[in-house]
């Protein structure tokens, strides 16, 4: 379980993964602007007031409730050098219990995307996942034309697991993803991609 009272705070080599403040609300807002055009074919449709700074506000709020909770990990993706925001990850739906499970989303600004990131992000959460909050599988899923995501989910250990009919609404449609998942103990071989 998260104490209450702890930051959350993962640095990898090129990264700090840290909840989301009000501050760097021009920061996401300019980020997302800027890649809205290679981000919204692969995401739900964005709320009238996506980039609005209440929308924002809103969405820092039920961050730092969903970590004093337990039931969320949302964390942006800040570069070590420069503070420089180049997307975030998300660990939700954590699930405790039999399970001992949680669902991965994530996004990375277009101009960092291809650049080893995201795939640095993925491990160190799922470390973090693993061996802080004790989880015992990671659940991630994306549409089956992206092959970016489905090759970056694949090369940090994740295993294709299969087809969910009508997972999520991709712009405006009910669309089928492909499952993958990441096990703490995991001693599967390569799995065949559908």
């Amino acid at each position: 379980m998260l104490n209450r009272r702890r930051k959350i705070r993962i640095q990898t080599e090129r990264m700090i993964l840290r909840a989301p403040q009000h501050s760097d609300f021009r920061s996401w807002v300019a980020l997302r602007k800027a890649s809205q055009g290679f981000l919204t074919p692969w995401e739900p449709t964005w709320s009238k007031d996506h980039l609005s700074r209440k929308g924002f506000s809103n969405r820092v709020y039920w961050s730092h409730r969903s970590l004093n909770a337990g039931s969320a990990m949302p964390v942006f993706l800040e570069r070590r050098r420069d503070g420089v925001l180049l997307g975030a990850i998300t660990l939700d739906n954590i699930r405790r219990g039999p399970a001992q499970a949680g669902t991965m989303g994530y996004w990375i600004g277009e101009t960092f995307a291809r650049e080893g990131f995201m795939s640095e992000a993925i491990a160190a959460l799922a470390h973090y996942a693993f061996t802080t909050l004790d989880l015992s599988r990671i659940e991630a899923a994306c549409l089956p034309e992206n092959k970016p995501s489905r090759g970056v989910l694949e090369k940090s250990g994740f295993k294709y697991e299969g087809v969910a009919q009508s997972y999520l609404q991709i712009d405006g449609r009910w669309r089928n993803h492909v499952l993958y998942a990441n096990l703490r103990s995991d001693r599967r071989g390569k799995t065949d991609v559908g």
